[in-house]
């Protein structure tokens, strides 16, 4: 529901420092070490996949460390031991550059940029498609260059090599910059709204707020916490042990699929996946009931649509009921309602933007909102003339970014709202949305090339970088931390993660060989989905697709109409989120915990009320805790000994 604007107040406490030089030297340590970590498990050994978690079990794994040391040196030399608010700075940048490194961004970009050079074929046809038409400084087409990346063997660390990938890795790292820019701008501009007049609970940070707080030795010491921890730990350690040693019986808490119903039109149903991993049953005790249920509830809903269209024999329809395309207009909707219930806030803002609020920007936010205004304009002009270099068409990529843009605020919301522990948005991003709407034929082959090159960051959203920064606001927030020079802090996590997550790629490359010796399956899909995508289109221009289009349209109303009844009606049950997210990979994965986690806090809510659900939240967080612990020492132990070892995530 929309609530009242009212016009800033004073902070009644003095705010604690914030950043420190001591906390921007640890993070930056700190960054290229997780970034490597992160691509030996997601890609080299294809195990564990952190960044595909709304909180990632890599930076956990590390602060909980920190902390560890932390305690040591305040016994020793107290003088040098960290403060709360230089453990958040460190947590945020390592979120940050990790998300930037991982699944969904820099894993999908390097293979991209030397693939369609390197295997090209007369068969295939791209080079007379598209190959002459790549921007050269945005790709790798020096055979040599390629040869070290996909066969390995080769010296990486040489000025020659180091000289060839560098025109394409500094252009990179200064889109995805500018990127991460505009999306700090936006949280600053919603910040106020978002944290201190509708008070979002942001149930991601609850794990973060009680590692990092100034009470964190009272969590430490608190029992049911450890009870929590014990039992998903426990299981991560028996589970791993069992991987080393086959004879040993499982405990199973990973995603197994079960064929249910093998007749028709049921079987249209398909495999059914159930899981119920620990830390994904932590972090759903946390989310709103109304989502959780509705989470589970549009699993089924969408199984359920399959059998229908099976049963009525939709075949004009093959892909009814068209999931991607109702999701993208989901997240298109949420984005539109948020800043619906937020226009006086916005309209506050915009006539901050003609005022002198140097004195108010120095209490409140980092930069004033008229700053935040025109850095998201200058980052938008950056993007659309980087595009119109690359050879799009600059009114066609300025409607993509503001698309990505609203996914973007979609998620964060989503994040900030409601918690979800995924929120993969697969195949729905601008790229596809543009490609219905107006169709393949009058888009054109550059701006078709362009979105082929956007492809790491439209493929998916699992590791969106803007939530944390929304985050990491609301947790300066409770905790009254200064928010001076946070801005520098996270720019310099984007810029290092991008620097950092590009050597670790590219180094792993030339040591093993991408193309014969990683494990990881998907390795070089992630480099031929975008360019057999764009063969397609380009061999088969297409108009607009009217079904897809409709049942976008579709998603948009019925994630509207969910919205106005549960604005309307209080014990309204359904959560328009939960309509739009359910469609994702990760909650085909996760249903069965946010199931589990729905009926155990309905249940102590009911018999217990909000003195017991308090009372019993530790034990949920010790069971995230616990599993992210002893799970990201199996893939240390791994990587160190070279040996496969269990991972508990997918």
């Amino acid at each position: 529901m929309e609530t009242q604007h009212t016009p800033p107040t004073i902070p009644s406490q003095v705010p604690t420092h914030g950043v420190t030089l001591k906390s921007i030297i640890i993070a930056s340590i700190l960054i290229p070490i997780n970034c490597y970590w992160v691509i030996e498990m997601e890609v080299i050994r294809y195990s564990g996949h952190p960044v595909t978690i709304s909180l990632f079990f890599n930076v956990i794994f590390s602060l909980f460390v920190i902390i560890g040391f932390n305690q040591l040196l305040k016994h020793i030399f107290p003088r040098t031991s960290l403060a709360q608010s230089e453990l958040v700075v460190v947590y945020l940048m390592l979120s940050i550059a990790s998300g930037i490194t991982g699944h969904d961004m820099l894993e999908i970009l390097v293979p991209m940029l030397g693939h369609a050079f390197r295997f090209v074929t007369p068969e295939n046809e791209w080079q007379q498609l598209f190959l002459p038409f790549l921007p050269e400084w945005l790709t790798v087409n020096n055979k040599q260059l390629l040869q070290g990346y996909y066969e390995g063997d080769l010296p990486l660390y040489t000025y020659d090599t180091l000289l060839g990938w560098a025109t394409p890795v500094l252009w990179w790292t200064a889109f995805i910059a500018v990127l991460v820019f505009g999306m700090l701008c936006i949280n600053i501009i919603v910040r106020k709204q978002w944290i201190e007049y509708e008070k979002l609970s942001y149930p991601i940070i609850h794990l973060p707020l009680n590692l990092t707080g100034a009470d964190r030795n009272n969590f430490f010491k608190n029992k049911i916490m450890w009870a929590g921890f014990c039992v998903a730990g426990g299981l991560a350690l028996w589970n791993g042990i069992c991987f080393l040693y086959p004879f040993l019986p499982e405990l199973p808490t990973r995603n197994r699929s079960y064929r249910v119903f093998t007749d028709r039109p049921w079987n249209a149903m398909g495999n059914v996946p159930f899981s119920l991993y620990p830390f994904a049953i932590g972090l759903g005790f946390f989310i709103p009931l109304d989502l959780s249920f509705s989470c589970w509830f549009f699993f089924w809903y969408w199984r359920i649509l399959r059998v229908v269209g099976a049963m009525f024999g939709f075949r004009s329809l093959p892909r009814f009921p068209y999931m991607n395309e109702q999701a993208s207009g989901g997240y298109l909707a949420l984005c539109v309602l948020a800043l619906w219930t937020s226009r006086r806030h916005l309209l506050f803002v915009g006539r901050m933007i003609f005022k002198n609020e140097a004195t108010q920007a120095a209490r409140d936010g980092p930069i004033s909102y008229r700053g935040a205004v025109f850095g998201l304009i200058a980052a938008m002009l950056f993007l659309v003339v980087f595009c119109y270099y690359g050879g799009a068409n600059i009114g066609i990529m300025l409607v993509f970014f503001v698309i990505y843009y609203m996914i973007s605020i979609a998620i964060t919301r989503m994040r900030a709202e409601l918690g979800t522990p995924v929120h993969d948005l697969h195949y729905s991003g601008p790229d596809q949305i543009l490609t219905r709407t107006i169709g393949t034929r009058r888009l054109g082959r550059e701006n078709l090339i362009m979105f082929s090159l956007f492809w790491f960051i439209n493929r998916a959203y699992r590791s969106h970088p803007m939530p944390h920064q929304l985050e990491g606001f609301k947790i300066m927030e409770r905790t009254n931390m200064s928010m001076r020079r946070i801005i520098f802090a996270l720019m310099l996590a984007a810029v290092l993660g991008s620097l950092a997550g590009f050597w670790a790629l590219i180094d792993r490359g030339y040591q093993l060989g991408m193309e014969v010796r990683a494990y990881s399956p998907s390795l070089n899909a992630f480099g031929i989905e975008p360019y057999r995508r764009l063969t397609g289109w380009l061999q088969s221009p297409t108009g607009t697709l009217v079904p897809e289009t409709g049942f976008m349209g579709f998603g948009f109303l019925i994630t509207t109409i969910l919205m106005l009844f549960r604005m309307r009606f209080v014990w309204w049950p359904f959560h328009p989120a939960g309509f739009a997210i359910s469609t994702s990979w990760g909650m085909n994965v996760t249903w069965g915990c946010l199931f589990m986690s729905w009926f155990i806090k309905l249940i102590v809510l009911k018999y217990g009320g909000p003195v017991k659900y308090r009372k019993i939240a530790p034990f949920f967080l010790g069971l995230i805790l616990g599993e992210f612990t002893i799970g990201s020492t199996w893939t240390i132990i791994g990587i160190i000994g070279g040996i496969p070892t269990y991972g508990f995530w997918v």
